[in-house]
């Protein structure tokens, strides 16, 4: 990565059918530009499901892509991150069928960073009486896909990470 600071970060898939595992390692690698061969494992979460997660090191910017790529997958679940650099925010991508994506700027120790208009944002919605402040919180922060997704991480804990390094 001549000239760019590169960073690293991980893709974790949480659930994913088995039909669909092909299709995730593709559009993975294409992002990497590097070929992808996952090693699955059955989700006890959720039967008939499987996964995995691809450590991977590339130019600031790839957990966007990687979440890009894979987004609107109905029956996958997945969050992918990326580490700060000297010079970038890091990032954290969570995504679900039912929710979507969320997005949230993650600091050098890994805590979101919430924008000030977003908090302000926030503050008039629960003026307003829209809402609770706290539920605004809480959709800022992630909670509905923590919520969703701590099932599926608990259930992958101790499984295996295979590291990729984008090719520039």
């Amino acid at each position: 990565m001549a000239g760019e600071r590169a960073t690293r970060g991980v893709l974790f898939i949480h659930s994913a059918p088995s039909a669909l595992c092909p299709h995730v390692e593709w559009a993975a690698g294409g992002v990497l530009e590097a070929p992808v061969q996952a090693q699955w494992i059955p989700q006890p979460a959720q039967a008939g499901t499987y996964r995995t997660e691809i450590a991977w090191t590339g130019k600031p910017g790839t957990a966007a892509a990687i979440a890009s790529a894979l987004r609107g997958w109905n029956q996958l679940r997945f969050e992918v991150t990326e580490d700060s650099t000297s010079l970038t925010e890091g990032s954290r991508f969570s995504y679900t069928p039912e929710l979507g994506v969320f997005h949230a700027v993650t600091g050098l120790h890994g805590d979101i960073v919430i924008p000030e208009d977003r908090l302000k944002a926030a503050v008039v919605k629960a003026a307003l009486g829209e809402t609770t402040l706290l539920n605004e919180i809480d959709k800022l922060l992630g909670k509905p896909w923590d919520d969703e997704l701590e099932t599926f991480r608990h259930a992958g804990e101790g499984a295996p990470v295979r590291w990729l390094h984008q090719v520039v």
